[in-house]
């Protein structure tokens, strides 16, 4: 299986580790890995702040980056959530209408591509310690993502997986929600961050990265004493020692 692979913007400047990561995962899974290096954002930064003109031109590159037949694979359920589903606002009944229906069929987030299309949750990863998982916005009410990376979590050697209160609630990030209302966010990622440290847990992990970069400003601001991490650092986690 051929599969397209859509790194969003921030992962490539930030946490580029996580795109290796998950190339090496579909790559164990059996996939042909294809990655266009002409791809760049998926306009959903525009599009959340109202500029929706701009954000069509950005969205319109992103249709013309990836083909219409391909599964297409991100480590970002925020910027699967927005091909999937703001792409209607900006595309419906415009010239490059089907493209977009074919893209949006196509386009997965990386847990729910492993579970639910090709069927494998075991990679053979290791991580000691106790985790709780964040679900995200997008994650879990534009994607309906929610079983998914606890059945991938479930199979990490050496991790115990527990759920947290308000597991579901956000963190506070919400793109430029998180600079507009520095000070309601803090809160939230502080609140989030407490329920973390109420179940003992010495790792929260999530399927975005925008998420995690919230919590981890904070934690590091404060020297607290947890980390964060994307799934798809985790499962590969360990891997030398397999």
């Amino acid at each position: 299986m051929t599969v397209e692979l859509f790194i969003p913007c921030f992962i490539d400047q930030l946490y580029p580790q996580t795109a290796f990561n998950t190339i090496k995962i579909l790559e164990k899974a059996g996939c042909k890995v294809v990655y266009n290096a002409e791809q760049t954002c998926c306009g959903q930064p525009a599009y959340n702040a109202g500029f929706w003109e701009e954000a069509k031109v950005v969205g319109g590159k992103f249709l013309n980056d990836f083909s219409e037949t391909n599964y297409i694979v991100s480590p970002s359920a925020s910027c699967t959530g927005m091909v999937k589903n703001s792409f209607n606002d900006l595309f419906t009944n415009t010239v490059v209408h089907n493209k977009c229906r074919a893209i949006q069929s196509n386009i997965h987030e990386l847990s729910d591509f492993l579970v639910n299309i090709i069927k494998k949750d075991y990679f053979g990863a290791e991580l000691e310690g106790r985790a709780v998982y964040h679900d995200s916005c997008s994650g879990l009410r534009e994607c309906n993502i929610k079983a998914e990376p606890r059945q991938l979590l479930s199979k990490v050697h050496g991790l115990e997986l527990v759920e947290m209160k308000d597991t579901d609630v956000c963190c506070g990030f919400g793109g430029t929600f998180a600079v507009k209302f520095d000070g309601i966010s803090s809160a939230m990622a502080e609140q989030k961050i407490n329920n973390a440290l109420e179940m003992g847990a010495d790792y929260i992990i999530s399927t975005d990265s925008s998420c995690l970069i919230n919590l981890q400003a904070y934690i590091d601001q404060h020297n607290i004493k947890i980390r964060t991490m994307h799934i798809a650092d985790v499962l590969t986690n360990g891997w030398g020692n397999v």
